[in-house]
């Protein structure tokens, strides 16, 4: 995706961004007529008309009819985003799943799978080769409908770069210095989709930002639960990177001097304490198996967990208390740290909430500076497993409102 310049620009990026200035405002104020565009944006009718004429030839807006406000003169025509053409691809890569989820051009649901696999049983290369098939049997349905997918953004639990495509460390999966950009594009053999990688943490944070049940919250932290702990903050509704792209490794802050083992080599990190593998390894240690070797089929495991908890089992209940508490100092560091409206827990962590949460609750409450937590709800994801490729494909339709993504043309190739 290329990045907006920021020094002079010529004719031609003025207009793409004049488009996407539009685009964004009938996307945020959905229907609405061209007066209300222009007075929205600023720009005069004329430009307004012209833009918007230029959309709906795009397939990008469509009229929808008239308002029904009564007014004197000829009643208005509303705009709304055109969703029949177009449409965003996020990926997820997983230590036991691959995920992905299609929306159109208004971020409304046009796919979602989810398929479990042992991606580190697979290593890189051949996670690579099943997420290049996900990604083809995708775009093949949409071809099927006639419909293009302008982007593809893929989410991995993982140290991720700024710019180059590559995943420096990603130890709950085996990779290093692992090229995923190139050796996916590769594999999928299309060159004229945009590709892009994130962070699942981030991805998960965009997701709930856009889409979540507290979807356009300016200020909240996302928690994923899975084998890996992450984080993904979002500050006035931006995501936060850090300076390279490494910001929200929250899993790796210390909070127990040599505690256990973490995946990242290091000792009582935030992750190796309330991670799924970590409770299973208290809760049911008999599903635990090998520590040498990965874990496999974690869904199955976390609903013994669960079950055994609902049964009442004294150990595994006693162990749920422990990573509550755990989750609760952790989070409370978060939260004293940004000051967020919402902190939201999403994979394992919501299948476990019953028994987790409640010490949870009183840890973060006993550890957070601010009264009240600082106005924070906390609340339990509703995307489901699904957080990070959504939030991977609204990716690419926030980088087309923004112009770092070029809107497509008319005549795309889906319709030739």
């Amino acid at each position: 995706m290329r990045p907006v310049s920021s020094g002079a620009v010529d004719f031609i990026d003025v207009r793409e961004t004049n488009l996407a200035v539009v685009l964004r405002f009938i996307r945020r104020e959905a229907p609405c007529s061209r007066a209300e565009v222009a007075a929205g944006t600023g720009l005069n009718k004329a430009t307004i008309s012209n833009i918007v004429a230029e959309l709906i030839t795009r397939g990008i807006v469509v009229e929808v009819g008239a308002s029904e406000e009564r007014r004197i003169g000829r009643p208005a025509v509303m705009l709304t985003l055109d969703g029949r053409r177009f449409t965003a691809l996020g990926l997820e890569v997983n230590v036991d799943y691959l995920s992905a989820v299609m929306v159109d051009l208004a971020e409304r649901d046009v796919l979602t799978w989810h398929e479990p696999v042992q991606a580190a049983e697979l290593g890189a290369e051949g996670c690579v080769v099943r997420l290049a098939d996900l990604a083809r049997r995708a775009m093949g349905e949409m071809a099927r409908q006639h419909r293009e997918v302008l982007g593809i953004t893929i989410a991995v639990p993982g140290l991720i770069g700024t710019s180059d495509g590559e995943v420096a460390e990603a130890p709950n999966l085996g990779w290093h210095e692992f090229p995923l950009v190139d050796r996916f594009r590769e594999q999928l053999d299309d060159s004229s989709v945009a590709l892009s990688l994130d962070n699942d943490a981030n991805l998960g944070a965009v997701g709930e930002y856009r889409r979540g049940a507290l979807a356009h919250t300016q200020n909240l932290v996302y928690l994923t639960g899975e084998v890996g702990v992450g984080g993904g903050v979002i500050i006035n509704g931006a995501l936060m990177r850090g300076s390279s792209g490494y910001g929200g490794e929250v899993g790796h802050i210390t909070l127990m001097q040599d505690g256990p083992l973490c995946g990242c080599g290091r000792r009582g990190c935030f992750e190796a304490l309330v991670g799924i593998g970590s409770i299973i390894q208290q809760a049911a240690p008999d599903l635990a198996g090998s520590t040498a070797q990965p874990l496999t089929d974690l869904a199955a495991k976390v609903a013994e967990v669960a079950r055994r908890a609902e049964a009442g089992d004294p150990r595994t209940t006693a162990a749920l208390v422990r990573v509550g508490e755990w989750l609760g100092r952790g989070s409370a560091i978060l939260l004293n740290l940004f000051n967020p409206q919402a902190l939201i827990l999403g994979g394992y962590f919501v299948t476990l909430a019953p028994w987790i949460m409640p010490p949870a609750r009183r840890t973060l409450a006993a550890h957070t500076i601010a009264p009240n937590l600082g106005g924070c709800q906390v609340a339990l994801s509703t995307l489901g497993f699904t957080a990070a490729a959504r939030g991977g494909a609204s990716s690419i339709i926030d980088a087309i409102d923004t112009a770092r993504l070029p809107l497509p043309r008319s005549g795309s190739a889906a319709h030739r």
